[in-house]
């Protein structure tokens, strides 16, 4: 398979360590050193791209190549607010678009746990929901995607709570997520629900980018034959 990198930092090199792993070409390694590279891209050179780049660049970098039909595996996040153009683009020139905030497998377990834990707790009134989420400085957008989909977990499976808020102290019908920027820490979230007489926490922690970057190749292997929207949850079949 012959792979395209948009976004070639600390994740696009795990990845390409991965891709080539597992037998797989990369043509294209494209950054802001060479940018205009991007132009060359095609579904005839090109069987996947795979775009970790940055919170300012992804959606442009998805607009371009929606519009060239291009298939891409997406794991930017910060620019959310542009999902819904960009999904109607891969519809309109049948590209294939895969997005997850963590392509960690770990994590989208955790996803479905944090989903049957928030239903199980619905009724549970005398409990507070607490989420926490710590990366390394060098990480751009906080809180961050990971952190965004536990929340929005919790708000599918709750009547009571309409909306998150990010570092600020939380309305009862609001779930509070507190993100923190320190060192060189793994990425680490945190779900607890607390009450007057006790407390229970889910957490998951992640050691190295190497479960990420896995997880990313897989998915572009998984989606190089199919054309529409996919996320994890298809590709798992959870």
């Amino acid at each position: 398979m012959k792979i395209a990198l948009l976004g070639y930092g600390k994740m696009g090199k795990a990845i390409e360590a991965i891709a080539l792993e597992r037998g797989h070409e990369v043509v294209f390694r494209i950054d802001v050193n060479n940018a205009a590279d991007r132009e060359k891209l095609s579904p005839e050179n090109t069987d996947v791209v795979i775009e970790f780049s940055s919170p300012h660049s992804a959606a442009d970098n998805l607009r371009f190549c929606m519009q060239k039909g291009l298939k891409v595996v997406c794991g930017t996040t910060g620019w959310l607010q542009h999902k819904t153009e960009i999904e109607g683009l891969c519809e309109a020139h049948k590209a294939s678009f895969f997005y997850a905030s963590n392509y960690s497998i770990g994590v989208n377990l955790f996803f479905h746990l944090n989903k049957v834990l928030a239903r199980l707790m619905a009724p549970q009134k005398q409990y507070t929901v607490f989420t926490s989420e710590i990366h390394h400085t060098e990480k751009l957008d906080a809180p961050s995607g990971t952190a965004i989909t536990l929340a929005e977990g919790i708000l599918e499976n709750r009547t009571d709570k309409t909306s998150w808020v990010n570092n600020l102290l939380a309305k009862p019908d609001e779930v509070p997520i507190w993100s923190s920027r320190e060192g060189k820490v793994p990425g680490t979230h945190t779900i607890k629900y607390i009450s007057d007489v006790d407390e229970i926490e889910i957490r998951h922690e992640a050691y190295s980018r190497t479960g990420f970057a896995v997880g990313a190749v897989v998915a572009a292997e998984w989606l190089a034959d199919k054309v529409g929207i996919y996320g994890m949850e298809d590709m798992l079949e959870m």
